[in-house]
């Protein structure tokens, strides 16, 4: 099998240009500038907080959508052929924040100091922040973030981390929160693991799942039951643990100034399902190097001008920090473009 070709069929190292790139983020978005920066002779290192680089592309995404050879076969061919190097474990920045997936790191680095010593950085550390329902129970066992759900899964089946960290969802019920490409990926890993019964709660209807109708009539010919216009309204424990989930049904309103019809909660219309398992993949954040120094705008999105540049001359960003959550092949080909402009930036030539 073919790896992912991040060398863009880069035949041959190139003559050494002496300039010196570090980019923040080994996923999809950071390889692709990697493999073009490295194509063009300029010194490429990679600061990734995972044990190996990949991103979400190989720790959240499941195998059935991209092959993990695949992947681990392109960032190989980075290091060996195009001499990238690869800092895994580390995370660069600048404060002090949390985020999900920081279970493998073993130092952190100083964003500034990337700065002071490199010709030019590109920010490429995507979405690492989930969000998740304020309602009542969401304390309990049993209550994930989907992020938090498949990280730990794949963590699992690369061999990074041991199955005791990884929920028990053989035989188990899960209900999955949200309709996008990560309650998707959600609920049919819980399928593959073994659960009893999955079932997808989402406030709107089919027609409006952000992964496509498609998609969930995919799962549920597998055996996901699909609850359309349903909120949740409060998670029911016994012993600590989730027993069950109450939810609501809505109608769907009047469209907005966007065109979006907004759920409205049915009053009297509750109703529990019984579950052993909670997950919601109701959105993710960017997580960007920094607490504050740079533009971004109310979702945390990094700001970049047409040529990738944030608000801080010499500094770049791209893919999800900059997009927001967004498929692998739209990151990929931002970070393509960043990858382009940070060497016409070096070089002093204008696009």
């Amino acid at each position: 099998m073919n790896g992912m070709n991040f060398a863009f069929h880069c035949l041959e190292r190139p003559e050494p240009t002496g300039k010196r790139v570090a980019i923040i983020g080994a996923g999809p978005a950071g390889l692709a500038a990697a493999g073009y920066l490295a194509c063009k002779g300029h010194e490429v290192h990679v600061y990734d907080k995972l044990p190996e680089p990949g991103g979400l592309m190989l720790f959240a995404i499941p195998d059935f959508r991209i092959p993990v050879e695949r992947v681990r076969l392109g960032y190989f061919d980075l290091a060996k052929r195009m001499g990238v190097k690869f800092h895994t474990g580390v995370k660069v920045i600048s404060g002090e924040r949390g985020d999900e997936g920081d279970e493998f790191v073993e130092k952190t680095l100083p964003f500034e100091e990337l700065v002071r010593d490199f010709d030019a950085v590109l920010i490429a550390t995507g979405t690492w922040r989930s969000w998740v329902a304020d309602i009542p129970g969401i304390e309990l066992e049993g209550v994930f973030k989907a992020l938090e759900y498949l990280f730990r899964i794949k963590s699992a089946k690369l061999g990074h981390m041991d199955w005791k960290e990884v929920p028990e969802i053989e035989g188990k019920r899960v209900i999955v929160i949200g309709a996008g490409h990560t309650a998707c990926d959600a609920a049919m890993e819980s399928l593959l693991m073994g659960a009893e019964k999955v079932y997808m709660s989402y406030r709107r209807t089919i027609r409006e799942a952000p992964a496509g109708s498609y998609e969930i009539n995919l799962l549920r010919e597998k055996g996901v039951e699909w609850l359309e216009l349903t909120v949740p309204v409060r998670i029911i424990g016994e012993n600590g643990k989730v027993k069950g989930i109450e939810l609501k049904k809505c109608r769907l309103g009047e469209p907005d100034a966007s065109g979006r019809r907004k759920p409205i909660p049915i009053e009297g219309s509750e109703f529990t399902v019984e579950v052993d398992y909670v997950v919601f993949a109701i959105g993710q954040t960017p997580t960007p190097p920094f607490i504050e120094g740079i533009a971004t705008d109310r979702k945390g999105r990094i700001v970049v001008d047409s040529r990738h540049m944030t608000s801080r001359e010499g500094i770049f960003a791209a893919g999800d920090v900059v997009l927001g959550p967004s498929l692998v092949g739209r990151a990929t080909k931002d970070g393509l473009y960043a990858g382009r402009d940070i060497h016409l930036w070096l070089t002093g030539v204008r696009a």
